[in-house]
């Protein structure tokens, strides 16, 4: 193989319906090409990108924009067969998915190494998310191994998984529709050198999942972002509380809001921070504590500075813990410490008692006003 510079071009191609589809990587050329190729290996007719192991000032605001939750749905590459260093055919065939937090995270821990990165399409969604899902699967393994036509860039039979995508993928059945085995890698990206230094050899720790307080709280901010409609609806319903207007309405405002709004930040920042703390195994019964507890010390202040009447106070309690409790039930879904079917389980279950305490709360803090309680 030789390496050579890229071309400036298109990184999508035009589809029989008119419609723009990602070039699959090991074929041809990404149009134009991404910041992080930094040059081509060409194999007989193929093009294989080589990514650079250096994440750039895009790829750090890129990966910032997405953490806060935005740009999420496009933050993708093209799938296919992706090169690091200078692999040859003995070199090792990392599999990740598409979403390009997932690849940048690997080929960042790749630093010296030379290896092959073959990427799955997974609709731009994440590796343990995606297997759960069925796109980080068999079939798609099996489709992109016969499209770059792997078996001849390769000499060996290996491919390395990440261990969070044993969910969907059959080692047994890739065997027996390739000439491929499926090896199943560490949990994290960073231990990939050590595990390649040792022949393919796994400690306890890199088979561990861990869900530390720092994992917890990268995954608060999109959550914080996705709960404006709350804040949006608090904010309105503050100020339609503490009507009428004049002397008075700002001390109302100010601690109903305070009890609205804290309880999505309760949702959102102090519930992952404190998870494995809280009472219950239920997510949203944790996230019921933390909105309780808060909302009850906004109603004290409320009712003893703010000369509400209890009958608000408890409106304010019923209104604003059902809210720190659905936003803490969402982390249901990037959690460890949780499954799917229990996931479902909770929402099935604890939808109906939020929406029954948030319309009470409503109720009865709207006759609180009109009837001067």
């Amino acid at each position: 193989m030789d390496f050579a510079a890229a071309k400036d071009a298109r990184l999508m191609v035009r589809g029989r319906g008119g419609d723009l589809r990602p070039a699959l990587a090991g074929y041809r050329e990404l149009e134009p090409r991404p910041e992080y190729v930094v040059g081509y290996a060409r194999s007989g007719s193929r093009t294989i990108p080589i990514v650079s192991t250096t994440l750039s000032r895009k790829d750090r605001l890129g990966a910032l924009k997405v953490r806060w939750g935005f740009g999420r749905d496009g933050y993708a590459v093209a799938p296919g067969l992706y090169a690091v260093g200078a692999p040859d055919p003995l070199s090792p065939v990392l599999v990740t998915a598409n979403y390009k937090l997932s690849f940048d995270s690997l080929r960042r821990e790749l630093v010296g190494l030379d290896a092959w990165i073959l990427v799955l399409d997974t609709k731009g969604v994440n590796v343990w998310c995606a297997a759960g899902k069925g796109s980080f699967g068999t079939a798609e393994l099996l489709d992109k191994i016969a499209r770059t036509r792997l078996a001849e860039i390769v000499s060996h039979n290996a491919l390395i998984l990440p261990q969070l995508g044993a969910t969907g993928v059959s080692a047994p059945e890739i065997a027996r529709s390739s000439r491929f085995r499926v090896a199943w890698g560490p949990v994290r990206a960073a231990d990939i050198p050590a595990y390649l230094a040792s022949g393919m050899k796994k400690d306890q720790r890199m088979r561990n999942v861990e869900f530390a307080l720092a994992d917890r709280m990268r995954i608060a901010p999109v959550e914080l972002v996705h709960a404006w409609p709350f804040a949006a609806a608090a904010a309105g319903l503050s100020a339609l509380a503490a009507l009428p207007p004049g002397p008075g309405w700002l001390g109302r405002f100010a601690w109903t809001a305070a009890a609205l709004l804290g309880s999505i930040a309760a949702g959102a920042l102090a519930f992952p921070a404190l998870l494995p703390v809280l009472p219950s195994r239920a997510f949203s019964v944790k996230g019921a504590f933390l909105g309780a507890a808060w909302s009850i010390a906004c109603a004290a202040g409320a009712v003893l500075a703010g000369g509400a009447g209890w009958a608000y106070g408890a409106a304010l309690v019923l209104a604003s813990t059902p809210i720190a409790s659905f936003i803490a039930m969402k982390f249901t879904g990037s959690s460890t410490f949780t499954s799917q079917p229990g996931a479902q389980m909770e929402v099935e279950r604890g939808i109906v008692p939020m929406i029954a305490s948030a319309s009470a709360g409503l109720a009865l803090g709207a006759a609180s006003r009109l009837l001067g309680w």
